[in-house]
Order: structure tokens, then sequence, then C-alpha cells
């Protein structure tokens, strides 16, 4: 199904599948949809939407491809838009070109069903993970497995890399979560907040935050430069399957298997995310970037849920913006069709407990409701006061070292964009060259 988010809008039912879908995604210009279905299928619609006397029709035309011999689980597409990916019980990596519809290769190393599989940013690598309790890292290039990663206490159920391209995220069967740095085949954090399997997880665009959907119920915000849960969303009443950052941030939403589908608003950025995110990018592109392999990573260390996350549970202080459920319309044979359903929800406000928040914020996490930072409260009245401004100062100390770094990073991404200008222009110099002659 597709959704509109303005009010009194349709929601538009596509079907074709005939057994049930296990994911969907919009390709990178939008004017695609790919779905994965237990059918064995992956079928690309185009989600046409046109006005016939005033009244918006739209037509459910697919196209079928079928190379899998069982379960497809995932679907994604690469960021130039040309290639997608599917990940099926078959054991199996499959890409497809998504002009021309056909299939490429197959990647065939993993043991055991293929869970999920997900293109870096820049589409040089994907990332999948396996029932062989295996996290593999795959060259496209050369179509070969460059990087494992063991865990052996369970499989993971989702793989997914940060928006750098630096580091992946796994999702577990055993309740954690865990980042690996792929340059130095590291484990950096290992999160133990959730008390049952979890099911998906989403970076914030920034990079800074960690969303996580499990089946205990719970959505719950991860922040990755202070290495700690900061709030837990109660708002699904059955496990959470699926949870997803907007592109740019401002909004993320959850779907469970209470048939809902939750919309939530992110309000814990004051710094424009769109420009963060434009800076970002600029490290992304075909070439290999010049970065620092060398910087080894910190100490693995376990991340357990403490009394320092904040959590929310919206049912007791949300309203449904909706003023009318919006009707949804089969776009098939059976056309129209419609039913009663309820889709968006917005988390109007955060209600944050200074006397919990007891670490310093990092550049790109503030305060929420303008509230002012205490990073030592309900830690002074038990020292003395002598040690109590030692550690304000030590805070400060660390708060100017965070920002020395975040400024540093930004001038080394403008040398090394440089740096690329310049070497690409050195290489038009012979061509120019030969043509003089």
């Amino acid at each position: 199904m597709i959704w509109n988010f303005k009010p009194q809008s349709r929601a538009y039912k596509y079907p074709g599948h005939k057994e049930a879908v296990t994911c969907v995604q919009f390709s990178p210009s939008g004017h695609l949809v790919a779905s994965s279905s237990k059918d064995r299928t992956v079928r690309l619609w185009a989600p046409n939407i046109h006005t016939v006397r005033a009244v918006p029709f739209c037509k459910g035309e697919s196209s079928v491809l079928k190379a899998h011999t069982a379960v497809v689980r995932c679907v994604n597409f690469s960021s130039d838009g040309h290639t997608f990916i599917t990940a099926s019980d078959d054991k199996s990596i499959k890409a497809w070109n998504l002009h021309r519809q056909r299939f490429l290769y197959s990647l065939t190393e993993h043991t055991n069903w293929v869970r999920c599989a997900r293109f870096s940013p820049d589409g040089r690598l994907i990332a999948s993970c396996s029932d062989d309790k295996t996290v593999r890292i795959w060259d496209i290039t050369n179509r070969l497995c460059i990087n494992t990663f063991v865990d052996y206490k369970g499989h993971s159920n989702y793989v997914d890399f940060n928006p750098m391209g630096t580091c992946v995220a796994s999702a577990g069967v055993d309740s954690t979560v865990k980042v690996w740095d792929i340059r130095t085949n590291k484990l950096l954090q290992h999160y133990q907040v959730h008390n049952a399997g979890v099911n998906s997880l989403s970076f914030h665009p920034s990079g800074n935050y960690l969303l996580t959907a499990s089946n205990d119920g719970t959505v719950k915000i991860l922040d990755l430069l202070e290495g700690r849960l900061i709030y837990t969303l109660h708002g699904h009443q059955g496990p959470v399957l699926s949870v997803a950052f907007s592109k740019s941030g401002d909004q993320f939403a959850s779907g469970a298997t209470d048939a809902q589908v939750l919309v939530w608003k992110t309000n814990f950025d004051k710094y424009n995310i769109k420009e963060i995110v434009k800076l970002q990018q600029k490290r992304t592109c075909p070439e290999a970037p010049p970065h620092l392999n060398d910087i080894y990573p910190k100490t693995p260390h376990l991340h357990t849920s403490s009394g320092h996350s904040i959590e929310i549970n919206p049912m007791f202080e949300l309203a449904d913006t909706q003023t009318f459920d919006p009707p949804i319309i089969d776009v098939g044979a059976n056309f129209p069709y419609c039913r009663q359903t309820k889709a968006l929800h917005t988390l109007n406000k955060y209600e944050r407990n200074d006397n919990v928040c007891n670490y310093p914020m990092p550049p790109l996490a503030s305060s929420v409701e303008g509230q002012k930072e205490h990073p030592l409260v309900g830690v002074q009245g038990a020292l003395p006061r002598s040690l109590s401004n030692t550690l304000e100062q030590i805070v400060d100390q660390l708060n100017v070292l965070t920002q020395t770094v975040s400024i540093l990073e930004h001038r080394l991404t403008l040398t090394e964009d440089k740096l690329k200008e310049c070497l690409e222009n050195q290489q038009k110099i012979p061509a120019h060259a030969s043509e003089s002659d």
C-alpha cells in the first residue's frame, strides 16, 4: 500500500503478489517501487497517479522478475538507481539491472537463508546477513566476499551501512545491536537494550543516531556518539517489524504486527539536517576517497539498558492528526475497494527529564523544547563543591574537544574533495596536451 500524508487523502492498494509481501522500497528517483514476496517473485511497480474528472486514479501495473527458488526476503536499490539486489531463502543474493530488468549475477557464499542485503552509500559494496550467523561484506567489482563477521550467539535479521559507508550495524535475534568497522574488521559497539529479538534498524542521515525495532514491542533510539540509549518509544501493541528514518531525518516510521504504521517526529536536532547531509555526501563518490584507514577503533564494550534513557508512550499524549480515516483504493481488478484504517501518528512533544540525562550531549544532539542542559545534575549534591567544579571543567573541555574534532573532520572532508579535484584536473592535462599537438 502507498500512503499520502495529506489529510483526508487516499491510500492505494496494489494487489499482485500471491503470498505475503516481505519488503518494499522506492527507487532513488521515486518513480518505481520494488516489492519482494514469499511467492518467490520480485515485482516492479510504477505508481502513476492521474486525475479523471477530479478523481485521482492509479494504475496497478507491474513487471514480475523470477530467479529465486525460495522466499525472497529483501530488495534494495543502489544509490544511482541503476541496480537493485534481492536476498532469498535459497541462500543467494542476486543483482539486477533496473532499466533492462535483467538478472546480472549471484553471490552464493552464505550457507543458510539470507535475511537482508543492502548496498553501501557509494554503491561499491554490499552487506548481507544470514541464518548461518555471519554478516558478509561483498565487493561488487570482483563479486567476492571480502569481509566476514561471525556471531556465535545467533543470526542477524537486518543489516545496513551508516551514511558514511565506513560501518555496518546488525540487528540480532539475541536482542543485540552491533556496529562493526569494515575498514579494520573490528566490533565498535555492542548494545543489549532490547528484551527480545531485534527485527530492523535505521541510521539517521547525520549518522549519529540509530533507530531499532524489536519483538518486545518497543522502538529505541541509540546515540552512537555517546554510546547509549536515549529514547524508548511505546506505541505499538505487538512486535515491531520495521523502522526507517525519512530522507531528511525529520521523521521516522515504524510498522508492527498490530496492523499499524506510526509516523513519528524526530524532534531532537537543532541543526539543519539538510546541510549536514550535504556535507557528508561529498565523501560519497565512485572513486575511493582518501580517509584515515589507520585509525584503530575503540575497544568493544557492552551497552546495556539503564536508567539514563527516556521512555515515551505516545498513547497517553498523542492525538491522531487525521480528522478522517483515509479510504483505501484497491488498484486492481476489484477496484474500487475501501476500508477504514488508521495510519498516521505524530509525536508532538518529547518530555525530557534533566535529572535523567547525566551526560553532555554531542554537537548534533540538543536538549528538547529549549531546556538548558545540566550534565551533572543529581551528582553535585553528593560531591564536594571543589570536585563538582573540577568535573564541570572536564565536561566543558570535552565539549570543546568534540566541537574541535567535528571542525577538523569538516576541514578534512573539504581537503579530500579538493585533492580529488586536483587529481582529476591532473589527469586531464595529458589529454589536452595530445589534442594541442
